[in-house]
């Protein structure tokens, strides 16, 4: 990624209003000195998002997403904090330094960008010939498949042509040489015969990034020949394993989840039919590089797979792939019809909508297709069933989870729910010796429960860390009350630590804080996020009821929290610092007993928010 200074990333940053911004992308009203809108993020009927000119910082109240100008950009578009500042630099007319390449970066990078522009002429000319007289036969097919112009437009779709060489020659016009076409994987190249086109005859649909970036091609063959469907092979820009198809408009959407689909056809299908949330892997089974991709921009995925038998095996492995990455998953059932087109052919939209609505849990659904390899009529063959759906279910490591489920299966399979978790302990006790004296099932949640406790005293000062940062932002005449007692150095967790140094260096330089300034001088997109975090409470406490200095708090009650979380981390710091000091080092050990004595002196006095 580039690296900007810190006067470049303010500049740009105090020249782009984030009210300015945020309107390209939301309707804003104004409220006192707030704008509010419906939320980009998440669904919703009455607008809890709200934009503060002031701070320059936006906050959701439902969702809880919040930030500056960047990472508005950086949660909307999924742009790297690099892309949001080349966006906004060019926006306001701000000149970016020249980043320094090294000759073989710079090489690579002109590479990509040719590639680029041959997928994108190459585009252009597929489209064009679609609409002429050579792509009639595809047109037709279009038509059959009941697109309207509308959508073939919005997906680029085109028709390259039955001469071997049509694309090839047309792109040499263009200036490009036999090289960088060959790498292109448009064409392969042959020293005496001159460049073949890899698509032929084919309905074209143009693959792009999530920056619509036409990045390689699915081909559908128009009459005889093999394979039907021909995806462009892998390049420096393409890589199958890592995008889908449809995402650069799915990722737009505002539906709670997205829809994952086999092929072209249905993705298209679903979007003309409303459902802009579906997207489809390309030619290949979903990888954990595709579910990666998916989490950037949902936690929830429906498998709209075929209804065939195929289907089901590519829903089961794309289950576990999912699962791994953290992203809950449902199973569509569209019987009687095999996929998505032609379901919403034969019963619209609406239908569709059903099926979406009583989807079937993932783990319910690989559970229906396990029973279908027994008799469940025969007593041993029952048996089986039940000790395979008591392994399954050991791979739940959360107690509470399991017994949920647990209880989901005992009620559809009409089990004792105490015998079947029985059955599921007896299993785990199994798995435990084999594994060479691992504790069964409950014991593992014991222990787990104790590690728990650990992480959960390790998360209770986390928040007091960050909940102290928030109080400096939200109450400046706190800083000089406290800053004899707490310094940056207490803050133990790096990016609070780091966020200290700024806010307390910004105090005594203006005697004031600047937030988004603040959230901009973290160029990673995670930390961006989670500093944006400390300034919510800021915007929040100036629409809601109640004490308007204190969040809703009475002063007592909040002086009284400021208090013990003010000595909660003065104590964590002294108990860090002495764990990790070296034994020789007397600077250290002389910050120590300073600390100490004013722990003593701050459990002593009253600190007032007046």
């Amino acid at each position: 990624m580039p690296y900007y200074s810190d006067d470049i990333i303010e500049e740009v940053r105090s020249r782009n209003d984030i009210v300015d911004v945020i309107s390209q992308y939301v309707r804003l009203s104004k409220k006192g000195s707030t704008y509010f809108g419906l939320c980009p993020f998440h669904n919703e009927k009455t607008g809890s998002f709200s934009v503060s000119p002031n701070k320059q910082m936006y906050y959701c109240f439902g969702c809880g997403a919040g930030g500056n100008v960047f990472t508005f950009l950086m949660e909307y578009e999924n742009f790297t904090f690099g892309e949001a500042m080349e966006a906004l630099a060019d926006r306001a007319g701000v000149e970016l330094p020249k980043q320094e390449y090294t000759s073989a970066q710079r090489q690579e990078a002109d590479k990509r960008a040719r590639l680029l522009e041959i997928n994108k002429e190459a585009a252009k000319y597929f489209y064009m010939l679609l609409r002429g007289e050579r792509g009639a036969r595809a047109l037709s097919y279009f038509r059959k498949r009941e697109l309207s112009d509308e959508t073939m437009q919005k997906f680029g779709l085109g028709y390259s042509d039955q001469y071997s060489d049509d694309l090839y020659r047309y792109l040499r016009k263009k200036g490009y040489e036999d090289d960088i076409l060959k790498e292109s994987g448009l064409v392969s190249i042959d020293e005496r015969r001159g460049g073949d086109d890899k698509f032929l005859k084919r309905a074209m649909f143009p693959i792009m990034d999530v920056h619509n970036k036409v990045i390689g091609f699915g081909g559908r063959v128009m009459g005889d020949g093999e394979p039907k469907y021909l995806n462009s092979p892998e390049t420096k820009i393409f890589d199958k394993s890592r995008n889908l198809y449809g995402l650069n408009f799915a990722r737009s959407t505002k539906k709670p989840q997205l829809l994952l689909c086999e092929g072209y056809m249905d993705v298209i299908a679903l979007h003309q039919a409303g459902f802009d949330n579906a997207v489809a892997s390309l030619g290949t089974a979903l990888t954990s590089g595709h579910a990666n991709l998916l989490k950037r921009y949902t936690k929830n995925v429906y498998l709209t797979y075929d209804s065939d038998g195929a289907g089901v095996k590519a829903a089961l492995r794309a289950i576990p792939i999912l699962k791994e990455v953290g992203i809950t998953t449902k199973v569509i059932n569209m019987k009687p019809y095999k996929d998505p087109d032609e379901f919403i052919k034969a019963l619209g939209a609406e239908e569709y909508q059903k099926r979406i609505d009583t989807a079937e849990n993932s783990f319910m659904f690989e559970i229906r297709i396990l029973e279908q390899q027994y008799d469940m009529h025969d007593p041993e063959s029952k048996t089986k069933f039940y000790n395979a759906v008591a392994e399954k279910l050991c791979t739940f490591g959360e107690k509470l989870e399991r017994d949920n489920y647990i209880a989901a299966v005992a009620d559809k399979y009409m089990i004792g729910i105490e015998d079947l978790r029985r059955l599921v302990n007896q299993y785990g006790a199994k798995i435990g010796m084999a594994a060479g004296g691992a504790p069964p099932v409950r014991e593992r949640s014991e222990l787990r429960r104790e590690q728990g406790s650990e992480k959960k005293k390790e998360n209770g000062m986390i928040q007091s860390q960050k909940l102290l940062l928030t109080w400096l932002i939200e109450h400046t005449g706190l800083f000089p009350k406290i800053e004899k007692y707490i310094s940056p150095e207490d803050f133990t967790e790096e990016i609070y630590h780091k966020a200290a140094e700024i806010l307390y260096e910004q105090y005594r330089n203006t005697g004031t804080v600047n937030p988004a300034k603040i959230v901009s001088m973290f160029q990673n997109e995670e930390e961006q996020r989670e500093i944006a975090g400390l300034f919510h409470a800021t915007i929040r406490g100036v629409e809601t009821e109640g004490d308007k200095e204190n969040g809703g708090y009475s002063k007592e009650t909040f002086e009284k929290a400021l208090k013990e979380t003010i000595v909660r981390v003065k104590q964590n710091s002294i108990e860090y610092h002495l764990k990790n000091m070296a034994p020789t080092d007397m600077a250290a050990l002389q910050r120590s007993v300073a600390d100490k004595k004013a722990l003593e002196e701050l459990e002593k006095v009253h600190i007032s928010i007046d």
